[in-house]
């Protein structure tokens, strides 16, 4: 199928870069938006969930690379590739910072290890056939869990309740700088599936597993962050929607409904990533990312 994307014009012809950013997180404290230890292990769950998710997406595109006919394409994974192995390195830097803290992430990323490295793994017994309908539907679940990165990093690009709250702004350079590579390469994902199987069904039934499964691994990761944060007595360590809507309504967490209506949009028979987010917002902020800016020099 030819490469030819709708919708975000500024997107066109657009040069996916890895941009390898570095870190420093000696001065971050635990709860990085201040006074709100939920909210802030709510984004913390990316930290929990990214890094092997990350690397499963970077050794699938890989896998994919032989079936791909078309070169922009093809250099548009390739791009994707770069970004995302960087990604998954930043991410675990938080991690060993949370471990350094007192707050042992292990127990829950061993789980993400299983997830991404058996049950979502590579099967080598499959051969023919076979190897290549398991490999679209892998594709297929990345481009679904590609569409929720994308509508985070639109959120998190516009969330200006996250700079009046004085987050640590290290963090949210983190935060910014990955959601703006994550509408940057939004329709990667998208367009290889449709590239490997233009049909609906596929599309759609990735979406209706993956949904319901990030949410269950959110809710079970903010939970485990929140029981294990050496820093909060009983009383304050539980984690409640009431909460998360209270923090969603003071713009410190994106809201349920637009993200069950974002999810919605996917559905569409009509529906291409770039409908979704700002290519040219996204390039704004990696132009002025100190992290993104120190890279490039």
């Amino acid at each position: 199928m030819p490469h030819n994307p709708a919708g975000d014009g500024e997107h066109h012809g657009l040069v996916l870069q890895p941009r390898n950013v570095q870190f420093d997180w000696n001065a971050l404290p635990m709860h990085w938006i201040p006074g709100e230890p939920m909210a802030t292990h709510v984004i913390n769950v990316l930290h929990l969930l990214l890094p092997e998710g990350e690397r499963w997406f970077v050794r699938t595109f890989k896998e994919a690379l032989p079936l791909i006919r078309d070169e922009r394409l093809r250099e548009e994974v390739l791009g994707f590739v770069g970004q995302e192995a960087i990604h998954a390195e930043a991410h675990q830097g938080v991690l060993d910072h949370l471990l350094a803290k007192g707050l042992d992430p292990r127990p829950y990323t061993r789980q993400a290890e299983y997830l991404f490295q058996r049950v979502l793994g590579e099967h080598p017994e499959l051969t023919g056939t076979a190897a290549r309908e398991n490999l679209i539907e892998r594709v297929a679940v990345i481009a679904a869990i590609e569409h929720f990165t994308a509508f985070l990093g639109d959120w998190v690009l516009n969330a200006d309740a996250l700079d009046r709250a004085g987050v640590d702004p290290t963090m949210l350079d983190l935060i910014r700088w990955h959601g703006a590579e994550e509408v940057e390469h939004r329709s990667v994902a998208f367009d290889l599936l449709r590239h490997l199987d233009q049909g609906y069904t596929r599309r759609i039934r990735a979406m209706a597993i993956t949904g319901p499964v990030l949410v269950h691994l959110w809710v079970r990761g903010t939970r485990f962050l929140m029981a294990n944060d050496p820093t909060l007595v009983p009383g304050q360590a539980r984690a409640s929607w009431r909460a998360y809507t209270a923090a969603s309504k003071r713009g410190l967490l994106p809201r349920l409904g637009r993200a069950a209506r974002s999810a919605a949009r996917y559905l569409s028979r009509g529906y291409h990533p770039t409908q979704e987010g700002s290519t040219r917002q996204a390039v704004a902020y990696l132009g002025t990312s100190p992290a993104a800016r120190a890279a490039a020099h």
